[in-house]
């Protein structure tokens, strides 16, 4: 089962690696809910570098959520975003997933089943460390309370 965290800045993907690397087990780094619409895959991509650069040999992937904005979706496969997450109709994510084969990438449909979201979490290291550990996410979710 994939274990996917949604990050939502560079100390929650620092986190998330931190925590893979020392429990030996993969992590997919997934940003929040349509954030390439307002964050952009350059900022994204650019997370994912800074913390792979920060937490070397953590075993990672990351997915970029479009939400149901094709164009969003497509320009995040042009800058290089090698999975996005799409929720729009059918027919576009058909195109997208064409698109996305052609430049070696991945479109996705469905969101993540069960992720850990270290949205105002105040220890997210510890928290992916439970989640990583096989707490899952009613343990480990994080309210910032």
């Amino acid at each position: 089962m994939e274990r996917v965290v949604i990050i939502h800045s560079l100390a929650d993907a620092c986190a998330a690696l931190s925590a893979a690397r020392e429990a030996g087990t993969a992590v997919t780094l997934a940003s929040a809910a349509a954030a390439a619409g307002y964050a952009g895959p350059a900022w994204f991509q650019a997370i994912i570098a800074r913390a792979a650069a920060a937490v070397p040999g953590a075993p990672f992937s990351a997915i970029l959520d479009c939400g149901a904005e094709a164009g969003t979706a497509l320009a995040a496969l042009r800058h290089g975003v090698r999975r996005v997450r799409f929720a729009g109709n059918a027919e576009a994510g058909r195109r997208l997933a064409e698109i996305a084969a052609e430049l070696g990438a991945a479109v996705e449909r469905e969101p993540a089943s069960a992720p850990l979201d270290l949205l105002d979490c105040p220890d997210p290291e510890a928290a992916c460390r439970r989640f990583l550990a096989g707490a899952g996410p009613g343990t480990a979710r994080c309210l910032g309370h």
